[in-house]
């Protein structure tokens, strides 16, 4: 019997929860439909479900069965999609996640030419520093900057490293006095989303601080960050997409210009199964031209 057919119709038993109603989804007789059940528990040499003359359920491998045939029977249609229609439009809402000021001064602003570009898609995009679990919470796609933590359900792209700098207002620095070397950070009011975060940007750079910078004033954003600098609050190590800005205008002065300019790793991440997704694969695409990754060197 056919493989395929034979996978349709047990997923629609358990979808109608009746093996007549799928027979009837399918225009076979019940008779029929019981065959290609019972085909596919021979040549799987396993029970899919369990029956008795009240009712059915799903045995546990009968369960994880059911999850690949639906994946397998979704990547089928959209593969006779790509047949017919040679290249599918990409369409539908894709639904991403991105830190926040990433997100606000380069995502979004990018967003504007791939939604001219691809007309049917309607984005839905989150702006959060928060690790978002993409399964959980239903995304196609995230950006996450820095050391990605192991995982073998996700995909990642690298993009372009995100650069940081470093900086004060000319009042701060006249006040306080300018600090000679890295190590005369710990000497200073260094502002951070959290005492630690500082030290862990810039253990790259300096290999270890011998005194941890720390400062009176945490804040768990980085404009109300920067809203702190320019008021002489401190010193602040954030995106260059934040202060380059600032920096240009003379409002606060880049410190030690010569380290950060590596930048910390980014990346897009997915998971494995949404690839075959032409709308995600256009996003995917259109980031990495965007925003190239480093060349190896």
């Amino acid at each position: 019997m056919n493989l395929l057919e034979s996978m349709q119709v047990y997923v629609l038993i358990v979808d109608k929860g009746s093996l007549s109603a799928a027979a009837a989804a399918m225009d076979i007789s019940a008779t029929m439909a019981g065959k290609h059940l019972r085909a596919l528990e021979a040549r799987l040499g396993m029970q899919l479900l369990s029956r008795t003359t009240r009712r059915q359920h799903m045995t546990p491998f009968g369960e994880d069965y059911y999850t690949r045939c639906r994946e397998i029977l979704r990547l089928v249609e959209e593969t006779d999609a790509q047949a017919q229609h040679q290249q599918l439009a990409p369409a539908g809402t894709l639904r991403i996640s991105a830190p926040v000021i990433f997100g606000t001064h380069a995502l979004v602003p990018a967003l504007a030419d791939y939604m001219a570009h691809y007309p049917e898609v309607r984005v839905e995009a989150t702006l959060t520093d928060r690790v978002v679990d993409l399964a959980e919470e239903g995304f196609e796609a995230a950006l996450r900057i820095g050391t990605l933590a192991d995982s073998s359900t996700l995909v990642a792209r690298a993009l372009t490293p995100y650069r940081l700098m470093m900086c004060a207002s000319p009042a701060y620095l006249a006040s306080h006095g300018t600090p000679r070397s890295l190590q005369d950070l710990a000497l200073h009011q260094c502002l951070s989303f959290e005492p630690s975060a500082l030290a862990q940007w810039l253990q790259a750079d300096v290999g270890g601080l011998e005194r941890a910078p720390g400062g009176r004033l945490q804040i768990n954003n980085g404009e109300a960050l920067r809203a702190a600098a320019l008021h002489g609050l401190g010193i602040v190590l954030q995106s260059a997409l934040l202060l380059a800005a600032d920096v240009d205008a003379g409002r606060l002065v880049q410190l030690f210009p010569e380290h950060g300019q590596t930048g910390r790793p980014m990346h897009v991440v997915y998971a494995h199964e949404r690839y075959h997704s032409t709308r995600l694969r256009s996003f995917l695409d259109f980031l990495v031209e965007r925003f190239p990754p480093a060349p190896h060197r």
